[in-house]
């Protein structure tokens, strides 16, 4: 209990030793304290955008998942029609301890989810559309394009300069 009373060391006050005169002419040492901290103030931790934070797992997870060609495939497929981790293991020529795995990556990540009925394990697309995914591609793209185009606008300058200075020179 007593140990709920007292505040973190982040949080109390340092102290340091600072000599003093006493009347007898010798010297006393005592402590003062070096900063005053508030008793309120805790260690101090950057403050996070949890949305920011959420959608940069939820981009992790999605570029993780889409990252390997076989559970790109197992996208495609499901696209398609539903299928159970059986079939998809033999369409891929895996067992089927790796095709649960790379299903469980992509369930993780939401693009997939399964059901249960009896001892089949059957595989559908996730709700996720990847409708964040596209929208962060789509701005780099937009910003790559805008690249290129001043690229573009700089290499023709230098081509019109280039025929600019050969013509001076055959005159």
């Amino acid at each position: 209990m007593d140990r709920e009373l007292r505040a973190p060391n982040c949080c109390r006050t340092p102290v340091v030793p600072v000599k003093r005169s006493a009347p007898s002419g010798t010297t006393a040492v005592e402590t003062q304290p070096a900063v005053r901290l508030p008793l309120h103030a805790g260690p101090m931790r950057p403050i996070l955008n949890h949305m920011v934070q959420y959608s940069r797992a939820r981009l992790d997870a999605s570029f993780a998942a889409l990252s390997d060609a076989t559970r790109r495939g197992v996208l495609e497929q499901l696209g398609r029609s539903d299928a159970s981790i059986t079939d998809l293991a033999e369409k891929f020529h895996m067992t089927l301890t790796g095709m649960k795995k790379h299903v469980g990556v992509l369930e993780q990540s939401g693009l997939v989810t399964t059901e249960k009925l009896g001892r089949v394990r059957t595989c559908k697309l996730g709700p996720r559309r990847l409708e964040e995914e596209t929208a962060w591609l789509e701005r780099y793209r937009q910003l790559w394009d805008a690249r290129f185009d001043e690229l573009d606008k700089v290499v023709e300058e230098l081509k019109r300069k280039e025929r600019v200075d050969g013509r001076k020179k055959r005159e």
